[in-house]
């Protein structure tokens, strides 16, 4: 830990984004000009992160050592888009995010189609990384509009999915030197009560009707899987994730040189190089759109705290919106949470304000630790 007596501080901005507003990267400058215009002499580190779901890529992107390539596919619902992925700038590796191609953000709520959108167009992307030659692969499955079981996925790589089989026996022959790492940050399995169906169709537009029915459509398509695969992934933890993409990629295991599903905060952490910029530093300050009863299964603002904790750091967590539920999650970690809001106000209203009350935010904080510098003087 650095010296807090001293006139200079070493604060790190680790915040994840405020999603549907700003991205990490635009909510750590933020919080950085914020507190130059109270403490302009602080050594100020960013560290931008993401889960691995919306936003990854511009995270991973901005730690450095990565090409951002593009190439056309296709959307959930089957309209050609541009979609983004990273390249390293060694050749060997790819990040890919899902929710690029597939991802929820792509549709308007009135197109929303839980019964038919599809994992088709990160397929396409994952093809185009093949053509690259690139052979390690991190794919991030947050933000899905899908409920396919990766069923796309493994269809634009070769594998023939019908309604009443599957084989597999297309699938890429280059896939067998790859290995994949899927960032995964839930721990639900396929089906059931807490499955991929139950758990995230709703917000992808599915009534109860059509949960029921999804759920019934990935119970059968994991028995097509199983029986071409000779792997049941179903009660898996983390097949659930992304409509059952993750079980989809994990039944075809056998295909590829290795798959493993690792947390999404985790391997985030390890691209932008976390661990280091923590070392030596004063200060935390992390964040994310929401704090709330969420918090406390795997979001950023815990996992950087808990990171701190571990290297004697103080932690600020920064909300654009705060729950008691929340601080109780992160107090236990020795964290004070700050809302970034200043009036009551609507969230989207919140969203509309951009960057300047999280930079206020982050203004309000270091004048608080130039008062605390004071009256421990």
């Amino acid at each position: 830990m650095g010296s807090v007596g001293g006139s200079r501080f070493r604060v790190v901005f680790a915040p994840d984004s405020f999603k549907g507003s700003l991205t990490s990267v635009e909510v750590a400058r933020a919080l950085a000009e914020g507190w130059r215009r109270a403490r302009p002499d602080d050594d100020l580190t960013y560290a931008p992160l993401a889960d691995g779901g919306e936003g990854t890529l511009t995270a991973i992107e901005f730690a450095g050592g990565w090409e951002r390539r593009t190439c056309t596919v296709s959307d959930p619902i089957g309209r050609p888009v541009e979609a983004a992925w990273l390249i390293s700038t060694d050749g060997k590796r790819a990040f890919v995010e899902l929710a690029e191609a597939s991802g929820l953000s792509r549709l308007t709520p009135e197109e929303r189609d839980p019964m038919g959108a599809t994992t088709l167009g990160t397929g396409e992307v994952l093809r185009a990384v093949l053509d690259a030659r690139v052979n390690r692969i991190t794919l991030g499955i947050g933000g899905s509009a899908t409920n396919d079981g990766g069923a796309g996925i493994l269809r634009a790589l070769g594998a023939i999915v019908e309604p009443d089989r599957v084989d597999i026996g297309g699938l890429d022959p280059r896939l067998a030197a790859v290995d994949l790492r899927i960032a995964c940050d839930v721990s639900n399995p396929l089906l059931g009560p807490t499955g991929a169906a139950a758990t995230y169709g709703p917000q992808k537009g599915a009534t109860p009707a059509q949960v029921e029915e999804l759920d019934r459509r990935l119970g059968a398509f994991a028995e097509r899987m199983i029986a071409a695969t000779g792997r049941d992934e179903r009660v898996t933890s983390g097949a659930g994730a992304a409509g059952g993409t993750a079980f989809g990629l994990l039944s075809v295991a056998g295909s590829f040189h290795s798959v493993v599903l690792v947390p999404g905060l985790d391997l985030v952490a390890e691209e932008t190089d976390l661990a280091s910029k923590l070392d030596g530093a004063d200060l935390v300050v992390t964040g994310e759109g929401r704090i709330d009863a969420q918090t406390a299964f795997g979001k950023t603002a815990l996992g950087v705290a808990q990171r701190a904790r571990e290297r004697g750091v103080t932690c600020i967590a920064v909300g654009g919106g705060v729950e008691p539920d929340g601080i109780a999650v992160l107090h236990p970690l020795g964290v004070t949470v700050v809302p970034v809001v200043e009036r009551p106000q609507s969230i989207a209203e919140a969203m509309a304000g951009g960057s300047e009350p999280v930079a206020r935010c982050g203004e309000r904080i270091a004048r608080l630790i130039d008062l605390g510098a004071a009256l421990r003087r």
